[in-house]
């Protein structure tokens, strides 16, 4: 049973073929104007949660270079760990300090949702334009904001 803890805690290195992101398009607005970029979104929802909210919700900090730990912004994400993310929500941690419990319950039935499509079923879901994939950046290069396939 341990073995389970230690591959929750930590996963195997992800690879570009089995690890995809994704992104609503409201979650891609709050990112321009936050002002973060693939690179840094990627990074972010591949290290470590701040919380596991259940539900295969979880939330992830998104910092910004001289604000600390207070400051940035918070990321809500549907997430199996090691298979997939969609980036659902994000909101400043100036103008809000926690989501409500209700809002909870939707992210939760989203990520229930999101999470239990293939990965063809996703691949289509981004060729409708529903939802935007961040692919894994290539070493130096920063990219701009999720594209269609």
């Amino acid at each position: 049973m341990l073995w389970l803890l230690e591959l929750y805690l930590f996963p195997m290195p992800l690879s570009a073929n089995s690890f995809r992101v994704f992104a609503s398009k409201p979650f891609m607005r709050f990112a321009r104007r936050f002002d973060i970029e693939d690179k840094e979104l990627w990074e972010a929802v591949t290290g470590e949660f701040d919380a596991d909210l259940g539900g295969g919700v979880f939330k992830f900090r998104l910092a910004r270079e001289g604000e600390g730990t207070s400051g940035g912004a918070r990321a809500i994400v549907a997430m199996k760990i090691g298979l997939r993310v969609v980036l659902m929500y994000g909101y400043e941690k100036k103008d809000l300090a926690n989501i409500k419990s209700d809002e909870l319950r939707a992210y939760r039935k989203a990520a229930k949702v999101y999470l239990g499509y293939s990965g063809d079923q996703m691949t289509a879901i981004v060729r409708e334009k529903a939802l935007l994939e961040i692919h894994q950046p290539v070493s130096g290069k920063g990219g701009r904001h999720g594209k269609s396939v």
